[in-house]
């Protein structure tokens, strides 16, 4: 993405995966395949557990009475029905591990609502590589907070995809060059190596 090679320190450094989960993989990614972000995101978290980064899944779901979602008045009604049973269920190839941070949601960001500034906090991370699904959701809204926290980030293009491709290019190009640095997975890579 750019010509400027940065450098992360791992042991400052969360790669935070939002919403890989089985119920938001079956509905299909764009522009990016979802397949693709996923490969992408695995390679991420191999080279960010292998470097000593800290990896923070994220995911989103509510209560089966659906009673703790947001419900303010918009002019285009959620997209929220009643969740099957493994909705929320982070996927398999994430192989979640002990030592990774699980963040549970109830609305697009993963901050408010959530221990994911404390665990950050605690570990001394400030610098953050995000990726998942949808870009112009879940992804940039909690890189916005993040941002207005005064944390680091790094956005990994090719491993994040959204609900259109308008509104992941629009994501990918006009606000998060404004609020972090755009890289792709192999750009990321080499810059949690020693």
């Amino acid at each position: 993405m750019s010509e400027i090679e940065i450098k992360l320190d791992p042991k400052r450094t969360a790669v935070v995966v939002i919403d890989l989960q089985k119920g938001i993989l079956a509905l299909p990614g764009s522009p990016l395949p979802t397949g693709t972000v996923v490969a992408n995101i695995v390679r991420l978290l191999v080279a960010a557990r292998k470097a000593g980064a800290q990896p923070v899944l994220v995911h989103v779901g509510g209560s089966a009475d659906g009673a703790d979602r947001l419900r303010p008045p918009t002019d285009v009604a959620p997209r929220m029905p009643a969740l099957p049973p493994g909705w929320m269920d982070l996927i398999p190839e994430l192989d979640q591990q002990t030592g990774d941070v699980v963040i549970f949601k109830r609305q697009w960001g993963a901050f408010y609502g959530t221990d994911l500034e404390l665990q950050l906090r605690r570990r001394g991370l400030r610098s953050i590589v995000l990726c998942g699904i949808a870009t112009e959701a879940g992804v940039e809204s909690t890189a916005r907070d993040a941002y207005e926290r005064g944390y680091e980030l790094v956005f990994a293009s090719d491993a994040m995809t959204g609900m259109s491709a308008e509104c992941h290019v629009n994501s990918i190009e006009r606000i998060f060059p404004r609020i972090g640095r755009v890289r792709t997975t192999e750009e990321i890579v080499a810059a949690l190596q020693p």
